[in-house]
């Protein structure tokens, strides 16, 4: 997810690197350039695709209400959102109605700080738009001939890297580093390049500046009338050895007079409880399989207790239909109808790889089992665990939990430190008890792995590609080759969409296993592996998308770059300068396939729509089934990078020939986007963690990082078109972009971290408006986190017990303690209602 675009750029070329069409040998599959897809058949691609999605989304938005509508279904935050008319294009306005606070009120902070993103940007764009259609595209037909607007006609190969053509007047096709630019006689006009870098910057910080104050106050508003559990406590590590227990950390908090103390949790080594209560879950799952591998070809009386999965309808009324409810105990006394017995499961019983041992019993084994196991928690429970120096400290008065975080509490280094706790249930408990030492070094160990990993990336991307032309095909498959030769249609797809297909599903890959790398980490809570997944694909992108196309040119002449850098140090601002007119038709082409082809099929959530068929046949249990309705989880670290990427490219290329052209397509990226991420996060898909917005400064520092890479091309690009003092004169700019993005963080990074006392000793009562909305009603991580305490679940949940179909418990005689009852609420899948 977010990284369809990388798979884009290695599309291979229409000859196939074989020296046909004037492309010669060998040709590096790595440079996104090669074989550039025309704009009009991208276009014509992307409409398509993007329609059908799209038509597609508004027919099945009605009937599968359980899936395109199930946080409004099943969380109790979204209930206060409108229905959508259920026509087929009526909830585009209704969906458009839906202002700025009723999107925090029902997803939070951190979906209207997402969302607040994306009308900057759509803002942003606008005036960028504007102005290079009105002064830059007329300045640029005048003297250069060209107005960026040139669509050349599918199979003319005017765009390709091939032959000798190139994409800019100013000498920017293939590298050739004997080859040196061509000064053009009149400069003059390039002045308008000096004045607009320094209007469009302007106009960025402006909108960046009036972004930060909007989300700054409504976060300080917000949080301030907010009091969680969550508000209320403070993580506190490096606890020394005299205060590793509740009482002395207690005594001692409250000695500092900062206020009175609630509640103290120190943690604890719960390494062995933690292994056994994880080795019951599976036990509990096995079981559950073996009770509905024998009950499942028994007549099932129709129940509105169970899930629709788990209840095919009987072949006659049965008479004790209407008298359950989605109330009644699993564990009933009823008499269950059994019109003939069957074969109980077996397991073998055994241990080591090999399993070996005698088949007994699938249901008794494990229900042994799984009392063992329960007497085994129950005994550990009691023990007396180790205290590691980690704790958290729940205060009275979120005031209190404030100036502890934002105070020293001990002169001596690494020694209680308070940090603000996440949410009781984003805590990742077994990361609690790592020692310091051992979370250090996997966060180094496995930063250098990644960064190692998205610099290597490219080698077996570049070799899969150069397997999927003709002339590799040639070597297996003769008669293959010639057919497709034979036929353009079907070659340009092999040749073109095919690669597509199969780099983008290798690389979609990619922020899975940063997830699970971040895991790997020993982070705390789920939030913060959330922005470290953020940081992370945005590297990836950025990196492998635009720094080593750009600046290197391609893969392969990564080295030679470097090498030649170290003898003339303009090297880097030479061919950065020189590549951003060829790499426009590559970047046009990837923002409108993402923009226009890809959001409407997000919008349809064809992954899960995808993988639905799948996921129900290895679904057996009604535990299962209910994993398989819960609404799906919005992952920012995966959606987040692309539209951050996708700003900066629209910065760097504003002011080019083809940048009005590709400002038009980002303007309609953010505005599909902006829909699509509206409707998901406040209908169709949950973000459990905490939200307290803390992604928007890493938004910023990313927008300044676009800016100053804007101001550097831009100044080299005039260098090396003669205009040298008009260059240099950027270089006050460049140093006046780092003296406001230090003011940032000097002046807004606080208050994006912390809650001003002012914000919360605020004499305004709690129904006061916030920007035109009140605001008395409850939170969303109010409702969230109600009842919620800092302890290991571990310690004090209750034992879950199996879940099964109403009708069959009765006839199982376990003990009252392995029971449970389905929770109610449950949403339908489509195509079980």
């Amino acid at each position: 997810m977010g990284l369809y675009d990388y798979g884009y750029s290695v599309l291979l070329a229409g000859d196939g690197g074989d020296g046909k069409d004037g492309c010669p040998p060998g040709r590096d599959f790595t440079d996104p350039r090669s074989g550039t897809q025309d704009l009009v058949t991208q276009l014509a691609l992307s409409v398509t695709m993007g329609m059908s999605a799209f038509l597609s989304f508004c027919a099945l938005r009605r009937r599968w209400t359980g899936l395109y509508g199930a946080r409004k279904k099943q969380t109790k935050q979204a209930s206060i959102l409108p229905e959508l008319p259920s026509s087929f294009f009526g909830w585009i306005p209704a969906l458009y109605k839906i202002n700025d606070e009723e999107v925090l009120h029902a997803a939070g902070l951190d979906a209207y700080v997402f969302l607040g993103f994306f009308k900057m940007s759509m803002k942003m764009v606008s005036v960028f738009t504007f102005f290079g259609l009105v002064v830059m595209t007329p300045i640029h037909w005048w003297y250069e001939g060209k107005t960026g607007f040139e669509l050349r006609p599918p199979g003319s190969h005017n765009n390709d890297t091939c032959g000798d053509n190139t994409m800019h007047i100013w000498d920017t096709g293939v590298f050739d580093e004997e080859k040196k630019p061509k000064v053009p006689q009149n400069t003059a006009w390039l002045t308008s390049y000096l004045v607009f870098v320094y209007f469009f910057t302007g106009v960025a910080i402006y909108f960046l500046y009036e972004q930060t104050k909007k989300v700054v106050d409504v976060r300080q508003k917000y949080l301030g009338r907010q009091s969680t559990v969550t508000d209320r406590t403070i993580r506190v590590s490096g606890v020394p050895g005299h205060l590793q227990s509740e009482d002395e950390l207690r005594k001692f908090i409250e000695r500092l007079r900062i206020g009175k103390v609630e509640s103290v949790t120190v943690c604890r080594d719960w390494k062995e409880l933690d292994k056994i209560v994880a080795k019951r879950t599976g036990i509990l799952h096995k079981l559950e399989e073996a009770w509905t591998v024998f009950h499942g070809g028994r007549r099932v009386e129709r129940s509105h207790a169970t899930l629709p999965f788990v209840q095919p309808s009987p072949p006659s009324p049965s008479p004790n239909e209407q008298g359950e409810q989605e109330s009644q105990p699993l564990l009933t006394g009823a008499d269950v109808d059994t019109p003939y017995s069957r074969k109980r499961p077996t397991v073998t019983a055994g241990s080591g790889w090999f399993k070996r041992g005698k088949k007994v019993d699938a249901i008794d084994h494990f229900t042994s089992l799984l009392e063992e196991l329960d007497n085994t928690i129950l005994h550990t429970r009691q023990k007396d665990f180790k205290p590691v120096p980690m704790a958290f400290v729940t205060m009275d008065s979120v005031a209190a939990a404030q100036m502890a975080v934002q105070a020293l509490l001990d002169p001596n280094p690494l020694s209680l430190i308070a940090n603000l706790a996440p949410a009781p249930h984003d805590i990742v408990w077994q990361n609690t008890y790592i020692s310091r030492s051992q979370r250090v070094i996997r966060m180094w160990a496995i930063t250098i792995f990644i960064c190692v990993l998205s610099i290597c990336w490219l080698f077996p991307v570049g070799t899969l590609a150069g397997l999927l032309n003709t002339k590799s095909i040639r070597r297996v498959w003769p008669w293959l080759a010639d057919a497709l030769d034979s036929n353009n249609v079907v070659s340009s797809l092999v040749q073109n969409t095919l690669p597509t297909v199969v780099l983008t599903l290798l690389n979609v890959a990619v922020p899975y296993i940063y997830d699970w790398l971040s895991n790997l980490q020993g982070m705390i809570s789920q939030a913060d592996v959330e922005r470290s997944v953020i940081s992370k694909n945005f590297f990836f992108t950025f990196f492998n998308l635009f720094l080593v196309f750009t600046v290197f040119g391609t893969v392969s002449d990564m080295y030679n770059v470097l090498k030649d850098s170290l003898k003339d140090s303009t090297t880097i601002a030479y061919r950065l300068a020189k590549s951003l007119g060829s790499f426009a038709p590559f970047y046009t082409n990837l923002i409108v396939l993402q923009g226009i082809g890809m959001f409407p099929f997000r919008l349809l959530e064809f992954g899960s729509v995808a993988l639905y068929p799948i996921s129900l046949m290895g679904s057996k249990t009604p535990r299962d089934f209910a994993k398989l309705v819960s609404p799906p989880v919005f992952q920012y670290g995966f959606y987040l990078p692309q539209p951050i990427l996708v700003l900066i490219l629209c910065l760097v290329y504003s002011l080019l020939e083809s940048g009005t052209l590709m400002l038009g397509f980002g303007l309609i990226y953010f505005s599909l986007g902006y829909f699509t991420y509206k409707y998901q996060l406040l209908y169709a898909m949950d973000h459990p963690r905490h939200a307290t917005g803390k992604a928007w400064p890493m938004i910023c520092y990313r927008v300044f990082v676009g800016l100053l890479l804007f101001q550097g091309s831009m100044a080299a690009l005039l260098s090396l078109q003669g205009a040298i003092i008009r260059g240099i004169l950027i270089i006050p700019l460049l140093g006046a972009t780092i003296w406001v993005w230090w003011f940032f963080q000097k002046s807004f990074s606080p208050l994006m971290s912390y809650i001003a006392l002012r914000s919360l000793h605020d004499p305004e009562p709690r129904s006061t408006d916030l920007a035109g909305v009140e605001i008395e009603r409850e939170t969303v991580d109010e409702s969230r986190e109600m009842g919620s305490k800092f302890v290991n679940p571990n310690l004090v949940s209750e034992l879950q017990g199996i879940w099964l179909e109403a009708a069959q418990v009765a006839a199982m005689g376990l003990p009252g303690a392995l029971g449970a009852t389905l929770p109610t609420g449950l949403g339908v899948f489509p195509g079980r209602g």
